[in-house]
């Protein structure tokens, strides 16, 4: 493979590293927040887990993206990759949970603004859409599971210990799912710009396997956001999982468990076709702000509980860098864009 293809390669790595180390937060930043998993055991499986949603079910939401601006040519999808990577690493140096999939968005609207390529409108105001129902949909869910978590606890009365040890197996098997649902949504972020344009060739295992090139470029996306997960996902864990609200243990999962639904929802090709099927609107398969999802799940809980636990001005953070991101990779995007195309004279666009 040529030198400049695994250079160009990196910028999806790169970015697929800034999404472990800040969405991993969304997954066991509540688990973890609360003392109730180490920060090692985590890693561990959210690592793991998130490699296997993006090889099997990564697939869906990866056309979406496309759609909204078909990056045609390797340097430009490595100016997208860094600006987002760059955007959201910022966000990560002062804690605050933010979306891979709002920063390559604004990255990938950079690089149709620059040159001078169309941008799909109704599949913009679709991601958009979903950045909106998101939270309110983890919301409401968390709303939902959390009333019927405690009607249930109280009738059961499960003793402390019993209840403790129930409670870490949640969280980890919750983590798991949500690292799984994770990987299966967020992959089109750190490598839905190469698919179109992959330097890899499918390899055929016998007659019976094909790994092809769409997820061998998965599985390097997997690995990049394993190693962002180990490296760097510690402080906006607390974020996460302590500045906003004090949770409870059960509260935790519940968190978790919301968020991991609402990513598995706008991932999974099956349930889009079962719901076609049975001639019901089928979900978008999009690429969904993690972050948002667990804010608004966690938001839910304290809406439950009067909205007075509630730390509204970190909220208030949050939302500013929901808003700021997708602006400020547009402008990386297209700063990078200018400096490959004109000082070290790369074609960025066919």
């Amino acid at each position: 493979m040529d030198l400049s293809i695994i250079i160009f390669l990196l910028g999806g790595l790169f970015l697929g590293w800034s999404l472990g180390a800040n969405d991993a937060a969304n997954v066991f930043g509540t688990a973890v927040g609360t003392r109730m998993v180490r920060f090692k055991t985590a890693a561990i499986v959210c690592s793991i887990f998130v490699i296997l949603g993006a090889i099997i079910s990564g697939a869906g939401t990866t056309e979406t993206l496309g759609k909204l601006g078909a990056i045609n040519a390797l340097p430009g999808a490595f100016a997208a990759c860094v600006a987002a990577g760059i955007s959201v690493y910022l966000m990560t140096k002062v804690g605050l949970p933010v979306s891979t999939t709002q920063a390559i968005v604004g990255a990938i609207i950079g690089w149709n603004l620059y040159t001078g390529s169309a941008t799909n409108i109704k599949v913009l105001i679709t991601i958009l859409g979903t950045w909106v129902l998101c939270p309110v949909i983890a919301g409401l869910i968390a709303m939902g599971f959390f009333t019927l978590t405690k009607n249930f606890l109280l009738k059961r009365k499960l003793h402390i210990l019993r209840l403790d040890a129930y409670t870490r197996t949640a969280l980890l098997l919750a983590g798991a799912f949500g690292a799984y649902s994770l990987g299966a949504n967020n992959i089109a972020n750190v490598m839905g710009v190469f698919v179109p344009i992959s330097p890899f060739t499918d390899i055929s295992i016998s007659s019976f396997f094909v790994f092809s090139s769409k997820e061998q470029l998965f599985l390097l996306g997997g690995i990049a956001i394993a190693v962002g997960v180990f490296t760097y996902s510690k402080r906006v864990m607390f974020t996460v999982g302590n500045d906003l609200l004090k949770m409870s243990p059960v509260a935790a999962f519940i968190v978790v468990i919301s968020h991991s639904i609402v990513l598995f929802l706008f991932a999974s090709q099956g349930i889009s076709n079962f719901l076609q099927s049975i001639n019901l609107p089928s979900i978008p398969l999009v690429p969904v702000s993690s972050s948002q999802a667990v804010v608004g799940a966690v938001i839910g809980i304290g809406l439950l509980k009067g909205g007075k636990e509630v730390q509204w001005s970190i909220a208030g953070r949050i939302t500013i860098g929901w808003f700021t991101l997708p602006i400020i990779a547009a402008i990386i995007s297209m700063f990078l864009l200018f400096i490959l195309q004109n000082i070290f004279n790369l074609t960025v666009s066919f």
